[in-house]
C-alpha cells in the first residue's frame, strides 16, 4: 500500500500540533509542515501563552476541556515543557456573576473571596472576586520549537517556504511553492493564524467571514513575584499575567481595531492603544497601570460566532482548515488539532498519543 502525504501549512503552535496528532494516529502517513518564515515565527511568537478553563459557548468549554488535560499530560510526560501552571483571581460585576459561573469548568473550582492578597489589585464597587485552579501559560515560540524537534526527522520541517497557490483535485492537492517548484499531497491542513487572506486560500475561506483584529498587549516593568497569580477582568474581556520567565508583567485587553493586514503591523506599539489600555488597567490596578510604557503588537483570525473554524473548505474535502481561534490559539490548540485531524482519511496507527 502506498503512503499518502499530508501537507501542514504553517508552522506555529496550531500547525506543530496537527503534524503531531498525524504522527501520533498514523506513523504511516508522510507530513510535510511548509511555513514562509521560521517555525512559530508568526502569532505564536507573539502569544501570551495563557491558559484558563473558561469557554463562552458549550463547544468551546470542550474544547477547553481537552487542551487542558492535553498539556496535563505533554507535561507530566516532561517536565522540561515549557508551560507554567498559576494561581488564578477572577473579577467581574456582580451582574455577570452568574455569566462567571456558567463560562468557567467545574476544573477551575472558582470560590469567591472578599479580599485579594495582593494589594496592588482591587475589586472595583460592585464587583465580585474568585480565586481558582487549571491556568497555565507557555512560552509558545519556545513550545512550537520543542514540539518540532521532537517531530524531527519522522516530519518534514521546509521552513521559508511559501504556498502560493493550491489547486484541489478528486485525487490530491497541488501547492505551488514561492521556492519555485511544487508539492503534491493526499490532503492538506491550513493553520496559517491570521495570514487568512493570503491569495493561495483566500477564495476558499471567503464564504467564512473571518476577519483579522489587532492584538496589543502591553508589558509593565515589574518583577512578578513567584506566587502571583493570573488575574482576568471578565467584564472587560482582558488579563493581567505574571511572565516570570521574561522578568515582567503583561497586560492584555481587547483592541478593537477590525480588517488589519497582518504583513503591515511593523510600527508598534500606538499612543491610542497605550491609553486604552492604560485606562482599563488603571480601574484595577494603578500602580501596575503606571508602570506600563511598552508592549508587543500583532493580530489574530476571528470568526463571526467566536468559535474555531475547523472544516474541510473544498468539494473533495482535501483540504481542512484549523484557525479562527479568535485570540486563544495556544489555548485551544490541542483541540484545534485534533478536530482537524479528524477530518482527514488516515490509516490508523498503534502508537499512543503523547
Amino acid at each position: 500500500m502506498s503512503r499518502s502525504t499530508v501537507a501542514v501549512v504553517g508552522a506555529g503552535i496550531i500547525g506543530c500540533l496537527v503534524a503531531r496528532e498525524i504522527r501520533d494516529r498514523s506513523a504511516d502517513t508522510d507530513v510535510v509542515v511548509l511555513d514562509r518564515d521560521a517555525v512559530g515565527s508568526g502569532a505564536t511568537r507573539r502569544s501570551a501563552g495563557l491558559h484558563f478553563p473558561r469557554g463562552a459557548s458549550t463547544r468551546v468549554r470542550r474544547m477547553t476541556g481537552y487542551s487542558e488535560d492535553w498539556f496535563r499530560r505533554l507535561g507530566e510526560a516532561d517536565p522540561a515543557v515549557p508551560i507554567h501552571p498559576l494561581p488564578m483571581t477572577v473579577i467581574a460585576g456582580t451582574d455577570r456573576a452568574a455569566e462567571v459561573d456558567q463560562a468557567y469548568l467545574v476544573s477551575a473550582k472558582l470560590t469567591p473571596v472578599s479580599t485579594l492578597d495582593d494589594a496592588r489589585i482591587r475589586v472595583p464597587a460592585g464587583s465580585v472576586a474568585w480565586t481558582g485552579e487549571g491556568c497555565q501559560y507557555a512560552d509558545v515560540y519556545a513550545l512550537s520549537a520543542y514540539l518540532s524537534r521532537a517531530l524531527r526527522p519522522a516530519v518534514a520541517f521546509r521552513e521559508g517556504i511559501a504556498v502560493t497557490a493550491l489547486d484541489c483535485g478528486r485525487d490530491g492537492v497541488r501547492l505551488a511553492l514561492g521556492s519555485g517548484g511544487e508539492l503534491r499531497a493526499d490532503r492538506v491542513v491550513l493553520a496559517p493564524g491570521p495570514w487568512v487572506h493570503a491569495p493561495a486560500w483566500r477564495e476558499l475561506l471567503a464564504p467564512h467571514g473571518v476577519r483579522v483584529k489587532k492584538v496589543v498587549a502591553l508589558h509593565i516593568e515589574e518583577r512578578p513575584g513567584p506566587d502571583d497569580p493570573c488575574v482576568v477582568f471578565h467584564d472587560e474581556d482582558a488579563f493581567l499575567l505574571p511572565l516570570a520567565h521574561r522578568g515582567h508583567w503583561l497586560f492584555s485587553y481587547t483592541c478593537q481595531e477590525w480588517d488589519v493586514d497582518p504583513d503591515a503591523l511593523t510600527d508598534g506599539l500606538a499612543g491610542e492603544h497605550l491609553a486604552q489600555a492604560r485606562d482599563i488597567l488603571a480601574r484595577y490596578a494603578p500602580a501596575l497601570a503606571g508602570r506600563a510604557t511598552s508592549g508587543r503588537v500583532f493580530c489574530d483570525a476571528y470568526t463571526p460566532d467566536r468559535q474555531p473554524l475547523v472544516r474541510a473548505l473544498d468539494p473533495h474535502r482535501r483540504v481542512v482548515f484549523a484557525g479562527g481561534a479568535n485570540g486563544s490559539g495556544y489555548r485551544l490548540s490541542p483541540a484545534i488539532a485534533a478536530e482537524a485531524v479528524d477530518l482527514l482519511d488516515l490509516t490508523p496507527s498503534p502508537r499512543s498519543q503523547g
